[in-house]
């Protein structure tokens, strides 16, 4: 039986599960608009693990969101995940945080078009075929008319993130379907992360770093009112 904890802090969304054979058993969450991570991480990292009487000697192996999306969230998501990985001598699985929120979409489709939100009009995106497998690789992009049109073109194509409401208002293609208000999860990671443990797919603890895509950028403090 392989036990992997799988943790998801790309987004808004602070997420954590444990799987078994692909299988999630115990989840937990905050799907708010709110970053909570550095509050509920580890709080939800012990909450799985008591829920589902194991205890951390048990676990096989870690997979962490890799990104794209909020530095500071995949920085405290990798952080842990390396963490434990360290002090348990087990592997580290790093899964795309946009192909897991493409293991989302359960409606008949050509294709997934996952899409987190950036600055201004841009997201971060990747396309995938109903399998979630990449057929276009990920990208940071500013959302025209043009946009995605190739794959539109070919068929039936959901988008999805929370990215959707900037392609909605721009992109009008009678192809396009938008499922909005969902962010990547720890619960939809477990069926690829046991993939990557039987293929023993591991990233170097030592020397791994999430997926930025983009440099990061300080904003400044809005002034008090």
């Amino acid at each position: 039986m392989s036990l992997i904890l799988q943790i998801e802090t790309a987004t808004t969304n602070c997420s954590v599960s444990l799987s078994s054979e692909g299988e999630t058993l115990v989840f937990k969450e905050d799907y708010s608009s709110k970053y909570s991570h550095a509050e509920r991480l580890h709080l939800y990292i012990e909450e799985v693990l008591n829920e589902a009487r194991i205890n951390r000697n048990e676990l096989q192996a870690v997979a962490v969101s890799k990104g794209p999306g909020s530095y500071t969230g995949l920085r405290i998501g990798v952080s842990a995940a390396k963490g434990l990985c360290y002090a348990l001598d087990i592997p580290l699985i790093a899964i795309p945080t946009l192909q897991s929120l493409a293991k989302e979409v359960s409606a008949k489709t050509d294709h997934i078009i996952s899409v987190i939100d950036a600055r201004r009009m841009e997201v971060y995106s990747a396309v995938y075929n109903t399998d979630c497998v990449e057929i276009r690789e990920t990208r940071a992009e500013i959302i025209d008319e043009q946009s995605f049109k190739y794959h539109l073109d070919k068929g039936v194509t959901y988008f999805i993130g929370d990215g959707v409401k900037k392609v909605a208002e721009v992109i009008k293609h009678p192809n396009a379907n938008f499922i909005t208000d969902k962010l990547p999860s720890a619960k939809t990671m477990s069926p690829l992360a046991f993939i990557k443990f039987q293929k023993n797919q591991f990233e170097d603890v030592a020397y791994f770093e999430p997926y930025y895509l983009k440099d990061f950028i300080a904003l400044k403090p809005k002034p008090k009112i």
